[in-house]
Formats: structure tokens, sequence, C-alpha cells
């Protein structure tokens, strides 16, 4: 699993699941659960769209498609590892 997107919102995240759900990508919205954890206080960096590691480059063009500014993660940002974490590359 690659992170493909880290939103900054919701709707963000939700407007890149949409568009490569689109394209027939397999895409999961982690962190959707822990928008309203803090109350009104606003939480950054929770939100993550990810793909699998073979639909990772062709989801990376889409996204850069949209253009929606810095959020979008590089190739040389970040991976899974086995157990499901986020590790830097």
């Amino acid at each position: 699993m690659r992170l493909a997107y880290l939103a900054d919102n919701l709707f963000d995240a939700h407007l890149v699941k949409h568009a490569l759900e689109d394209a027939g990508l397999p895409v999961f919205v982690f962190g959707e659960s822990l928008m309203g954890g803090m109350g009104e206080l606003p939480l950054f960096g929770v939100l993550r769209v990810c793909v699998p590691d073979s639909a990772w480059e062709q989801a990376e063009a889409i996204i850069a498609d949209l253009a929606l500014g810095s959020a979008a993660v590089g190739e040389d940002d970040a991976h899974w590892d086995d157990d499901g974490a986020i590790v830097p590359i």
C-alpha cells in the first residue's frame, strides 16, 4: 500500500478518492474517522489517500492532473511497511 495523497481536508481526500475510482483504481481513505476526535480543533496530516503499490504510478499521474496544491506525496516521501505503518524512505 502506498500513500498517494496526504489531504488537508475531507473534501480534497474524497475528490482524489473519486477521481482514482473513476479511473478504475482501488482506493482507501485512512484517518477519516479521526476527524471529529478533537472536536472543533482541526487535525492535519491524518487524512491519507492510499492505493496498492501496483497502482501508484497511475494514481500519481491522475492526482497531478487534479492540481489540488502541494499536498501530493512524491515517490520518495513515504511508503507503507508490512505492518501497515507509513515510514519515510
